[in-house]
């Protein structure tokens, strides 16, 4: 495995893959890596001849500096499970590598067709201007055949395949193939992520609580309407003493937009565990 910290570098081994036609995986990811991250790098390595993953933690989608400041860095032990997964380069830039001092300080546009003024994007806003900045430069430099991104971070998917769809449409992305993975899962029901290590083992087990709300919510479904469950889905979390929604959203999967019917919905939650912000999402 090769780690790669330069963009000059990075393009000269995918040159190299391209030229000999291979398949190229790709997983970008902020680091602190966990067995969420292993299940698409395992897949990706799986699909494809040879696989890409990235490491940076991108400061242009933080809204929060000291949220930045927090995100947790560990690049050697990133490695080490990477090298672990047989993955074969590892992009690892710094943010001024990646950036211009102008792109740092400018947001990103982006036409988001509506899909960024609801939940995620309501709440950070410039937020997604950040994950398309740098997801699509990413692909620009990475050329992916396949890049796998988690479940959990819904809104941001349907984000992404927008953002592919519309450059594609404009021969930017070729024929790149976004593909979609399950929520892992702690054996707790907990959704994984990076951010589960700023919790304390008791906050772990209180954030239980948000996982087993969703999907007892599915059962509630059956025999009440979106906004009953909607209610009753917040007010069960914080009835749980440490635990604070943000929101709680019942929305359509394509549009996002919030709905009053059970066909296509998805439940997204932002959820306070003390002061670490939580997401998960469940299917009806």
């Amino acid at each position: 495995m090769q780690i790669i910290s330069t963009k000059i570098e990075l393009t000269r081994q995918v040159a190299a893959c391209v030229r000999q036609g291979k398949t190229i995986g790709f997983v970008p990811t902020m680091g602190a890596l966990h067995e969420g991250h292993a299940s698409l790098i395992r897949r990706a390595c799986s699909e494809n001849e040879v696989c890409f993953v990235s490491v940076f933690v991108n400061p242009t989608q933080f809204n929060n500096a000291e949220d930045l400041l927090k995100y947790p860095r560990d690049l050697e032990k990133d490695a080490e499970l990477l090298a672990s997964l047989g993955v074969h380069f590892v992009f690892a830039p710094t943010p001024e590598e990646m950036y211009s001092k102008e792109e740092m300080e400018q947001p990103f546009a982006f036409d988001f067709n509506g899909l960024d003024e609801v939940m995620e994007g309501k709440m950070r806003p410039g937020h997604f201007n950040g994950v398309v900045q740098v997801v699509s430069r990413l692909f620009d430099l990475v050329q992916p055949t396949r890049a796998y991104f988690g479940e959990k971070d819904f809104q941001q998917l349907a984000i992404i395949h927008h953002m592919v769809e519309r450059s594609s449409m404009a021969g930017r992305f070729g024929e790149l193939q976004v593909v979609d993975c399950p929520i892992v899962r702690e054996a707790s029901g907990l959704a994984m992520s990076s951010r589960n290590e700023r919790l304390t083992e008791e906050e772990k087990q209180t954030a239980v609580a948000i996982s087993q709300t969703l999907m007892a919510s599915q059962e509630w479904a059956k025999s009440a309407t979106v906004q009953a469950v909607q209610q009753r889905v917040v007010d069960s979390i914080n009835a749980v003493e440490g635990l604070e929604v943000e929101y709680y959203e019942i929305v359509d999967k394509d549009t996002l937009q919030p709905t009053e019917k059970w066909a296509n919905a998805v439940g997204c939650v932002t959820v306070y565990c003390g002061g670490v912000r939580l997401i998960d999402n469940i299917r009806y």
